[in-house]
């Protein structure tokens, strides 16, 4: 008797994380809702969307992203004050680009893409091992891992996936591809890494850190984080600010390091005696999704806001 397979579960409305709170941060008290704004990570339009609700007439939004399929998203917004470009928010250096009175990043992968198997970032469907965000441009996770050395498997997994088995995670995808049989799954993947990976946290499946590892990698996160924020300087408005939201801890800690950098008086040590040299960023505030976001979408457990102040 011919069996038939369960249909596929429907894909997770997305959620915006934080969306009050960023939104909020940006347009505070002193804020200019007719200045210029600009949403770095456009995904589905959450935080995009909240923010034209609420700027002025003469309000300005450019919005970036380098996923096409949230480009068609934004291109449906009929709004004249709104402008969408495709490009990474770490070219942001090399946009023209008015000044701006606040900028915002949502880092990270978007649930539209960790639900849609055919775009290979998630463990838990079946799909093309790709991971790549902007799928027209660049290596995909499969053609790295059927390239890369033992050691550079390791490394990538060990700092990017802070996995504690990336030894012998690496070890198992080499042998793989030296017996013949290169992954090209998502699920491939996921059961190589389930049989090396025997001890995890409870609820969290083997493979997370490594599918984190790889998309990091691939995608080039952490590197566009750093070159963003520090084009971030040059173009906000004094009186500008900043808001970035991040899921993980690498993510944060580069975060946390930009704004302590940039804003803590430093004494000249040269100088003992004089004024402490002026610095550019104020840091304003660290939240958290509360309790009720969280138990209506727990992806948002993990999110940590950091918003800064542009002062000179």
């Amino acid at each position: 008797m011919p069996t038939t397979s369960a249909p596929a579960a429907a894909p997770r409305a997305h959620v915006t994380v934080l969306l009050h709170e960023a939104v909020d941060a940006l347009l505070h008290a002193e804020a200019d809702l007719d200045g210029t704004y600009l949403d770095g990570t456009f995904g589905r339009g959450g935080h995009s969307r909240l923010l034209l609700s609420r700027l002025g007439p003469q309000g300005r939004l450019i919005a970036l992203d380098r996923d096409p399929e949230a480009i068609a998203v934004a291109r449906a917004i009929e709004d004249p004050r709104f402008e969408i470009r495709h490009a990474r928010f770490g070219e942001l250096g090399a946009l023209e680009l008015p000044p701006l009175d606040g900028l915002l990043l949502d880092i990270g992968v978007s649930s539209p893409q960790i639900d849609t198997p055919e775009r290979g970032f998630s463990f838990r469907a079946d799909g093309p091992l790709d991971m790549r965000m902007d799928p027209t441009r660049g290596e995909s996770a499969a053609a790295f891992l059927s390239r890369a050395s033992e050691r550079e498997l390791a490394e990538v997994i060990r700092e990017l996936g802070e996995e504690r088995f990336a030894g012998p995670i690496a070890k198992a995808l080499v042998a793989r591809r030296t017996a013949g049989r290169p992954l090209e799954r998502t699920r491939e993947l996921a059961e190589l890494v389930g049989q090396v990976v025997k001890t995890r946290e409870p609820g969290q499946d083997p493979a997370t850190r490594t599918f984190q590892a790889l998309r990091i990698h691939v995608n080039g996160e952490l590197a566009e984080l750093e070159a963003a924020l520090s084009a971030a300087l040059g173009r906000l408005k004094p009186g500008g600010r900043l808001a970035v939201i991040s899921f993980h801890s690498l993510e944060d800690r580069i975060v946390k390091r930009f704004i302590q950098k940039h804003s803590k008086d430093e004494p000249d040590r040269r100088a003992p005696m004089a004024p402490p040299k002026v610095m550019p960023l104020r840091a304003v505030a660290r939240l958290h999704p509360g309790v009720a976001e969280v138990s209506a979408n727990p992806r948002s457990r993990s999110a940590v806001l950091r918003v800064a102040q542009k002062l000179c």
